[in-house]
């Protein structure tokens, strides 16, 4: 059976593409490569024996799209990653965001309302909460006002697919709701490897560590949480691309009750970031360099998953440690520095 990955050789992307060929799936990957790199089909190639079907173009060109759809017209289900994704760069660039997240979302989704019993899954996020008011946060939690223009494209994102869903009874979908995705495959053949200066806090520690980056900022110690710093819910990303599997496979064999269904993806554990600093130096052995420095706007004070419906309906757990996350994390930065 063949599965479209849109995305496929970015960080989530490819650990997903390695569970789908791991469970026997025909993997298609459509990549720009605008913020990924070529060498990570050798990756999976070298975890899976088998190099999944590779096209490389940009998919805010409809046309592509739909010569893409009609080439590979056998394509049972859609797992929709490409996307950009960086709050600071959405809040300067918020209609590049716009035409790249949601204009690319509504050709996918023109295609898959011609074939019949499409699935589809999309990678959302927990930002649709904000700063939520209970913790854990169920799917129940409501969905507040973006606080940058990528949160918002989540939004009108979900949205868009819950209305296609409604005047398209075949169409079958799942939003994800990541929380804070983090790790490498324990092989250390792909891992998280971000363009530039990192926007997330482990590429940042683990470069901080390898001697990449001088010193890690951390952005406040006077949160109203234990240690006085901000808190996550972090997710192994082997974890969570499993996650997308058991959510394929459910839509597949038609267990989804109604055809839209949200599911967040998380640990259900939340870890301040001197928490995680710490992890990092237990794993890692080594003494990280870093200070505290004024709060960041737009942060929240914690965010953390009560993951009860996707245990429940999905069958899924997520199994690994932050200590896990940490030491693969670590093993592919050596890797890649070395």
């Amino acid at each position: 059976m063949k599965i479209l990955v849109t995305g496929g050789l970015g960080f989530i992307g490819s650990h997903t593409v390695v569970e789908l060929q791991n469970e026997g799936f025909e993997v298609v990957i459509i990549d720009n490569l605008s913020n990924s790199s070529i060498d990570v089909l050798d990756g999976i190639e070298a975890i899976t024996g088998k190099r999944p079907i590779f096209e490389e173009f940009d998919l805010r060109d409809k046309s592509k799209v739909q010569n893409f759809f009609k080439k590979h017209n056998d394509v049972a289900g859609v797992i929709h990653f490409a996307a950009s994704k960086a709050v600071g760069e959405s809040v300067e660039n918020p209609l590049l965001y716009y035409e790249n997240n949601l204009g690319v979302l509504v050709y996918i989704l023109q295609e898959l309302k011609q074939k019949e019993g499409a699935s589809f899954i999309f990678s959302s996020s927990c930002t649709v909460y904000g700063q939520a008011d209970e913790m854990p946060i169920t799917e129940d939690a409501p969905v507040k006002p973006a606080e940058s223009p990528y949160g918002n494209t989540k939004q009108i994102g979900e949205e868009i697919i819950r209305d296609t869903c409604k005047v398209t009874p075949d169409l079958k979908a799942i939003a994800l709701r990541y929380f804070n995705p983090i790790g490498a495959h324990p092989s250390a053949h792909i891992g998280e490897l971000p363009l530039g200066v990192p926007q997330n806090l482990v590429p940042y520690i683990t470069q901080t560590g390898v001697g990449l980056r001088e010193q890690l900022s951390v952005f406040g110690d006077d949160y109203p949480t234990p240690d006085g710093t901000c808190i996550r819910d972090y997710i192994h990303v082997v974890d969570l691309a499993k996650a997308h599997v058991k959510a394929l496979q459910r839509l597949l064999n038609d267990k989804n009750e109604d055809n839209y269904e949200v599911f967040n993806l998380g640990t259900g554990t939340g870890s301040s970031v001197l928490e995680v600093i710490h992890s990092f130096e237990s794993v890692s052995g080594k003494k990280l360099n870093y200070r505290i420095v004024d709060r960041r706007a737009g942060d929240i004070i914690q965010a953390y998953a009560d993951t009860t419906k996707a245990n429940e309906v999905l069958g899924w757990k997520a199994e690994s440690t932050l200590d896990d996350a940490m030491k693969s994390a670590w093993e592919w930065e050596r890797k890649v520095r070395s």
